[in-house]
């Protein structure tokens, strides 16, 4: 598996997401915001969680504007894989990549801390080595995750089995408990929690690994 992870002004999670990758055996390169091309035979670009351009705007409304994101949404529209965690999965509804949109938290206070999280579904590459219904815990780290959706999205995010993760306890005020859906071809997942800082015991916990893992066996049988 080849991944190229973005770096923006402000990312603080980009590296961590490099070594994920690693971890589960990728060829990981880093790729600038001011680049215009994704490096050649990437199979799955990372877009991680941090402050891109400090938040000053809408979180992740600058990012989305990047030079690199026209080389995401074409990498996407052709069938690519990609993962936008945390600021990342702003970022990638922002673009229009996914759709909703990531709020201020409802108790308007920095969430920082493990949650608990149900799988919605294990149909996806992403997803596909828990169990639906399984509890896993990830760590989160953000003041706008409140993930928001009209009820005609929202029923079709349902209707077409795209929530990926949902809170078992709501800790931001997040439409329908979701914490991760998917896009409609179901290669592209965006999600509030880090399982980039959960893939080795010295973490507290290794649950994000089997994302990273399951990601590696779909793009090599792919």
């Amino acid at each position: 598996m080849k991944a190229a992870v973005i770096t923006f002004p402000g990312s603080n999670c980009d590296r961590d997401l490099a070594v994920a990758f690693e971890r589960a055996g990728a060829n990981v390169t880093r790729v600038w915001h001011k680049d215009h091309v994704l490096p050649a035979g990437t199979d799955i670009v990372g877009v991680p969680g941090g402050f891109s351009y400090g938040d000053y705007l809408r979180c992740g409304a600058i990012a989305a504007q990047s030079p690199i994101m026209q080389a995401v949404r074409a990498f996407v529209a052709k069938g690519g894989y990609a993962i936008g965690i945390c600021n990342g999965f702003q970022i990638l509804t922002e673009t229009g990549l996914l759709p909703g949109a990531l709020m201020r938290n409802a108790g308007l206070k920095f969430i920082c801390k493990t949650v608990a999280l149900k799988v919605a579904t294990a149909n996806s590459a992403f997803t596909s080595g828990w169990s639906k219904g399984q509890t896993i815990h990830f760590p989160v780290a953000h003041h706008d995750g409140n993930y928001t959706i009209d009820a005609e999205g929202l029923a079709r995010l349902k209707s077409e089995d795209r929530i990926a993760l949902t809170y078992a306890e709501n800790p931001n005020g997040a439409m329908a408990d979701i914490a991760g859906i998917l896009s409609e071809n179901r290669r592209v997942l965006g999600l509030m929690p880090h399982p980039e800082r959960v893939v080795e015991s010295a973490h507290g916990g290794t649950d994000g690994s089997v994302l990273f893992r399951s990601l590696l066996d779909a793009t090599v049988s792919a």
